[in-house]
C-alpha cells in the first residue's frame, strides 16, 4: 500500500478548516482534528456521513482552479488482453481487461446509471490514462442534487478512505468522507460490476476485478461548483457526478433484486409483469435494473397499462421510451429509467408493465417472492398487445423491474425487511402484504401526507450477513445483507423520506448474537439519518414453534427488542412495537394463534393487517 507523506502546508491548510461532522457512530473518526481524520477514519463504513457545512472560501489560486476530471487522469487501469503491460492500475502491473469491460457493456464514453446516478465510463482507449489517484485535485462538477456519486476502486489491499470538500456556487462548502473497497479483494455484494479477469505482465489471471459506485451526501438545494478529491493515492476515481434528486416524482411501487438466477431461457419473449401501486399520479416512469449481472440485457420495447384481469389490460398498453428510443441496452450492474410518460396511474391498483427481450436471456436479477402471478409470451414483441392470447405461461417472480414512479406527490416511505414484509404466507394475487395495507391507510386519511410505500422486503434476508454473495448465478435468493443493499434499496430510492427497518429474526435464527444485530441496526440508522431520512425501527416478532426459533434464539430476540425499546443511543426517530402487536399475551415467545399463518414464523393475512393498522402514521 502506498502511503502519502503530507507537507507542512497541506497539514496547516487542513488544520485551518473548521469542519463539523454530525456525532454518529459512523462518523466518529471524523470528529478528530482535520490533520488526523485522513488516517483515523480508515475503519469507517463505505457510507459517508452527511456532509458538514463549513465557512465560505476565497477563490482558489489560478493553478488550483477546477478542471474536468479527465484533465487530472494520471493512472492507466485498462489494458488490451494482447498488451497487458500497457497499464499498471495498482503499482504492481495489474490491470483491467478492455475485452471484459466491452463484454459487460462498459465501453469507452458510455453513460451508465447506477444507484440513480449517471456516470460516464472514461472515453479512453486501452493503454491511455483513464483514472485519477486522489490527491486533493479540484474537479469541475456542476449540478444540484442529493448526493455525489463516485465510480471508484481502491488498490491498497483494503478499504481506502479520505476526506474531501464540496464547493458550492454560493461560496459555501461541505466535507465528505469517501471510502472505496479494493479492486481485487473487496466485497462482491456491493460492487457495481465484477470482471472475470485481471491482466498482468505475466499473463491473464482468472480472478475477479471489482469496480464500485459510492455516493456521499450534498447540502440539498445548493448548486455544486467543484469537488476537491481526498488525499489517498490508493483511491482511484474513474468518474464523478451529482446525482439529481427525484423532485417531481414519488415512488409508487418497488421491489429489490434478491438474487441472480437462471430463467427461461427466454429468446424473443415478452414479459408482462403485474405490480400494485400505492399512490397514483398523472405521469409514470419505470426502472429496470441489471443488478448482479455480468453481461448487458437488451430491452426491445416496453409498455404500461392498467390491468383488467390476468394478462388483459383495461385499455391499449401505452409505449414507454428510453431517452427517446423504443428500447435500451442495460450494461452489467447498471439500470435504466424510462422517459416520463403522461399516463394516469390510479392509486391502489394493478398495472401491467410489459417489456420485450429480443435476445436470449438465460439468467437475470429477480425478486423471487412476488406473491403475484405475471406472464411470459410466446415468441415475438407483444408488449403492445391489447389482449392476453400471446401470454401462455406464468411466473411468480419479478425479473429486472424494480420500480414504478408517479409524477408529483409528497415522497415515499421505504420498508426495509425480510419475508414478513415481502408477503410470505399472504394470499397470492390479493395484495394483502402489510405494506399494501399501510399504503391503503395512507390513502384514506388526511393526518399526514399520502406517501408512496416502497416494499423492499426480501424473503430470508438478514441485517448483517449475505445469503447471496452478490455475484454469479445462484439458487439462493435471500439477497445481500440489509447493510450491503442499503444504498441501492433505500438511499437511492425515488423521493425516500422515511425508512422503516423490520429485520433481525433471520439473523438470530441462523446464529447471530443480539450484539451483532444491534450493531447492524445502529449502522443502518446512522447511514440513513446521515442522508436526511427519518428512520423508524420495529421490534422483532416472536416465532416459538418454528424449528429454528429455540429458547436460545428467543433470548437473543428479546435482547435486541430490549435495546430497541430502551432507545439508548439507537439513533432511531421512532419505534414500532411489532412484537407487542403479534405476540400471544399468555405466551409472549409465540405468535397469537389468530395471527399465525400456521408456520409460527409468518403472520397470515389477519396478522399482516394488524401490523399495518398498528403503525402510528404520525411517526412517518
Amino acid at each position: 500500500m502506498r502511503r502519502r507523506v503530507w507537507g507542512t502546508a497541506a497539514v496547516l491548510a487542513l488544520l485551518s478548516a473548521a469542519v463539523t461532522v454530525p456525532a454518529t457512530a459512523a462518523t466518529a473518526a471524523t470528529a478528530a482534528t482535520a490533520a488526523t481524520a485522513a488516517t483515523a477514519a480508515t475503519a469507517a463504513t463505505a457510507e459517508s456521513p452527511a456532509g458538514s457545512e463549513v465557512s465560505a472560501l476565497p477563490a482558489a489560486p489560478a493553478e488550483e482552479r477546477p478542471l474536468p476530471l479527465q484533465r487530472h487522469f494520471d493512472n492507466t487501469a485498462v489494458s488490451d488482453d494482447a498488451r497487458p503491460g500497457e497499464a499498471d492500475f495498482d503499482g504492481s502491473g495489474g490491470s483491467l481487461s478492455a475485452q471484459d469491460l466491452t463484454a459487460a457493456g462498459w465501453t469507452p464514453g458510455r453513460a451508465l446509471t447506477v444507484q440513480g446516478a449517471r456516470l460516464t465510463w472514461p472515453r479512453r482507449t486501452a493503454g491511455e490514462p483513464d483514472n485519477v489517484r486522489a490527491d486533493g485535485q479540484s474537479v469541475r462538477v456542476a449540478g444540484r442534487g442529493d448526493a455525489l456519486a463516485f465510480l471508484v476502486a481502491g488498490t491498497g489491499g483494503g478499504e481506502e478512505s479520505g476526506t474531501g470538500v464540496v464547493r458550492y456556487a454560493n461560496g459555501s462548502r461541505s466535507s465528505y468522507r469517501l471510502t472505496a473497497s479494493d479492486w481485487r479483494g473487496g466485497p462482491l455484494a456491493t460492487k457495481a460490476v465484477a470482471l472475470p479477469h485481471i491482466n498482468t505482465p505475466g499473463g491473464q489471471l482468472a480472478e475477479k476485478a471489482r469496480l464500485y459506485v459510492v455516493t456521499v451526501p450534498l447540502v440539498q438545494g445548493r448548486e455544486v461548483a467543484s469537488v476537491e478529491l481526498p488525499r489517498n493515492a490508493d483511491l482511484h476515481v474513474f468518474a464523478l457526478s451529482v446525482r439529481a434528486d427525484s423532485r417531481g416524482w414519488t415512488g409508487s411501487w418497488a421491489a429489490s433484486a434478491s438474487g441472480y438466477t437462471a430463467v427461461g431461457p427466454w429468446t424473443d419473449r415478452t414479459l408482462r409483469l403485474v405490480v400494485h401501486t400505492s399512490t397514483g399520479g398523472p405521469r409514470v416512469r419505470i426502472r429496470l435494473d441489471n443488478t448482479f449481472a455480468a453481461t448487458p440485457v437488451r430491452i426491445g420495447s416496453a409498455t404500461v397499462a392498467v390491468q383488467a384481469s390476468g394478462a388483459s389490460p383495461r385499455s391499449a398498453p401505452v409505449p414507454l421510451s428510453f431517452r427517446g428510443a423504443a428500447g435500451t441496452e442495460i450494461p452489467a450492474g447498471a439500470q435504466a429509467f424510462s422517459d416520463p410518460l403522461a399516463f394516469d396511474v390510479p392509486a391502489d391498483a394493478n398495472l401491467l408493465v410489459s417489456f420485450h427481450l429480443p435476445g436470449t436471456v438465460t439468467a437475470a436479477p429477480v425478486h423471487s417472492l412476488a406473491v403475484q402471478t405475471s406472464y411470459v409470451s410466446t415468441p415475438g414483441d407483444h408488449a403492445g398487445d391489447g389482449g392476453p392470447d400471446a401470454y401462455t405461461s406464468t411466473i411468480t417472480t419479478w425479473p429486472l423491474l424494480t420500480g414504478v414512479d408517479v409524477g408529483g406527490g409528497p415522497g415515499s416511505v421505504v420498508l426495509l425487511g425480510d419475508s414478513i414484509t415481502d408477503g410470505e404466507k399472504s394470499t397470492r394475487d390479493a395484495n394483502r402484504r402489510w405494506p399494501n395495507v399501510l399504503a391503503a391507510r395512507l390513502l384514506n386519511q388526511n393526518v399526514v401526507p399520502r406517501y408512496g410505500v416502497l416494499n423492499h422486503g426480501i424473503s430470508a434476508n438478514r441485517v448483517a450477513s449475505d445469503r447471496y454473495t452478490g455475484d454469479g448465478v445462484s439458487t439462493d435468493t435471500g439477497g445481500v445483507s440489509a447493510l450491503h443493499r442499503l444504498d441501492r434499496d433505500v438511499l437511492a430510492q425515488t423521493s425516500a423520506r422515511t425508512v422503516v427497518v423490520f429485520q433481525g429474526v433471520n439473523d438470530v435464527r441462523w446464529g447471530a448474537s443480539a450484539e451483532q444485530v444491534v450493531a447492524g441496526l445502529r449502522e443502518i440508522a446512522d447511514r440513513a439519518r446521515g442522508r436526511g431520512l427519518r428512520v423508524l425501527v420495529t421490534t422483532i416478532a416472536p416465532c416459538e414453534g418454528e424449528a429454528r426459533c429455540t429458547a436460545a434464539v428467543d433470548a437473543q430476540r428479546v435482547a435486541v427488542n430490549q435495546w430497541i425499546r430502551s432507545g439508548a443511543g439507537s439513533g432511531f426517530d421512532g419505534v414500532l412495537d411489532f412484537d407487542e402487536v403479534l405476540r400471544d399475551p399468555a405466551h409472549p415467545a409465540r405468535m397469537l394463534p389468530a395471527y399465525d399463518s400456521g408456520d409460527h414464523l409468518h403472520p397470515g393475512d389477519v396478522g399482516l393487517a394488524a401490523l399495518a393498522e398498528s403503525v402510528d402514521l404520525k411517526l412517518l
